[in-house]
């Protein structure tokens, strides 16, 4: 890119990826942008991922500057953190082992929020992909998702995308570190934290979004967020709906009332996965009130949290 070009830090949080850690690696050292550094931790993988680690460390290390930490499991979120906490960079690209970036994403990103220093984050798209690397969708946000784009174009679009039609799915984000003072990072009391993290970024009109595929967003059997085992799925989402009643505060109207009907929209979900039709009843009823109360009108896909 032309002019300034920060160091981006890319964040990795590694666990039992051995099979696709250094396919992540190689994108970071193949993208173009030419400030950036790796910062990984290896989080108590029981595979071979952190012997793979070491391998392409010893092999590439004198090519990008590495930061690399082997310790015991503590979540992604508390990895997270402690990435953020150990990175130089003054924006922080999120990564994931088992994903990969797409060459030219980060200086997209990059180029976005130097142009809009109202802004604290900035996600893209994402290409899907299978465990082989053979291309599944074209777009994670419309084909996986279902989402209408569109909405993220706006400032209003994406509070009500991320409350309503939540489709960021795989690395896709952009962050400036001082972002973090504000919205204190990732919960560390949480399964399955991005929605979380984002739902307070968007409260400040804090993120923004370039139409550009920046990483491959990768399906697999262990995809944490994917799972298909019932009662994984309810704590899933008992979770996720009391994320929603916890951010309720920090939105004004019509979002507040936008969030308290996606709360009763999960709960739903939860009914119908608990086989109880008079609550699954119940919250529908209070999801299409709430609805018409806000004036804002249902996303097509009913997207709440990746799909779980």
């Amino acid at each position: 890119m032309i002019g300034e070009t920060p160091l981006v830090s890319v964040l990795i949080p590694a666990f039992n990826h051995e099979r696709f850690i250094e396919r992540c690696l190689d994108s970071v050292l193949e993208e173009p942008y030419p400030n950036k550094e790796i910062v990984i931790i290896d989080d108590g993988s029981t595979d071979g991922t952190a012997e793979r680690i070491a391998t392409w460390i010893d092999r590439h290390g004198d090519e990008i500057p590495v930061e690399y930490v082997r310790r015991d499991n503590r979540g992604v979120a508390a990895t997270l953190n402690e990435l953020a906490a150990r990175a130089r960079g003054a924006f922080l690209r999120l990564g994931a082992s088992d994903d990969y970036l797409l060459p030219g994403g980060l200086d997209e990103q990059v180029r976005y929020l130097m142009a809009h220093p109202n802004k604290w984050a900035v996600i893209g798209d994402s290409v899907v992909v299978d465990q082989d690397g053979r291309r599944l969708h074209d777009s994670g946000m419309r084909d996986l998702h279902h989402a209408d784009k569109d909405l993220y174009r706006s400032d209003d679009g994406i509070r009500h995308a991320v409350i309503s039609q939540w489709a960021v799915g795989g690395p896709v984000a952009l962050l400036r570190k001082r972002a973090l003072d504000t919205v204190a990072g990732w919960n560390e009391g949480l399964c399955i934290d991005d929605w979380d993290f984002f739902l307070r970024l968007a409260a400040h009109d804090a993120v923004g979004f370039v139409d550009v595929s920046v990483c491959a967003y990768r399906i697999h059997d262990t995809n944490m967020s994917r799972t298909r085992h019932r009662a994984t799925r309810i704590l899933n989402l008992t979770e996720s709906r009391q994320v929603a009643i916890r951010r309720i505060a920090l939105f004004s109207e019509p979002y507040r009332t936008l969030l308290w009907a996606q709360s009763h929209f999960i709960a739903a979900k939860i009914s119908f996965l608990q086989r109880r039709a008079g609550a699954l009843a119940f919250h529908l009823l209070a999801y299409a009130s709430l609805l018409l109360v806000s004036k804002i009108k249902p996303s097509a896909s009913h997207t709440v949290v990746r799909e779980v």
